[in-house]
């Protein structure tokens, strides 16, 4: 690993670790029941560019959605029997596959079999509040992300031919 990739490396890291610490503490502070999903959220969009922050959490917030009213609906009507959070993981899955969700595929499909197995009596609520997490974590990174890099180095030149 050269200097350069070292130094990138280490200001992303630090952005995702700031990012889910604030996470985190305004989520205490909110008093939200798991503050993990902030968490998770800041660290997994986590980028230096602004836009492509934007576009890493549009991709993230779109999946907690499709996860959330699966797991929500599904569980409305269904026991969370192992064949049940098969089916929500599925049907979340293939709803992104079919959209323009497809980078959050995976994310819907645990979304949705969290929500199916951990709903606390009320899966709509739950969803609701995995929701509200998952954006509070996308906002933390998305702050940061205009934070410009402490080192920068200049790009390198492109061959001529």
């Amino acid at each position: 690993m050269n200097k350069r990739e070292f130094i990138n490396g280490l200001q992303l890291a630090t952005r995702a670790g700031v990012g889910a610490g604030i996470s985190v503490g305004l989520a205490w502070l909110l008093n939200l029941d798991y503050p993990i999903y902030a968490m998770l959220a800041a660290v997994i969009v986590t980028d230096f560019s602004p836009a492509e922050t934007r576009k890493l959490g549009v991709q993230r917030m779109a999946a907690t959605v499709i996860g959330a009213v699966c797991g929500g609906v599904l569980r409305s009507f269904l026991d969370p029997s192992a064949w049940a959070i098969g089916l929500s993981i599925l049907l979340a899955m293939v709803i992104c596959q079919q959209s323009r969700v497809r980078n959050g595929a995976k994310v819907a499909g645990y979304i949705s079999a969290i929500v199916m197995l951990e709903h606390g009596g009320n899966a709509a609520e739950y969803a609701f509040y995995r929701f509200i997490e998952t954006a509070l974590g996308i906002g933390v990174a998305w702050a940061i992300s205009f934070v410009p890099r402490l080192i920068r180095f200049p790009e390198p030149e492109s061959p001529r031919s």
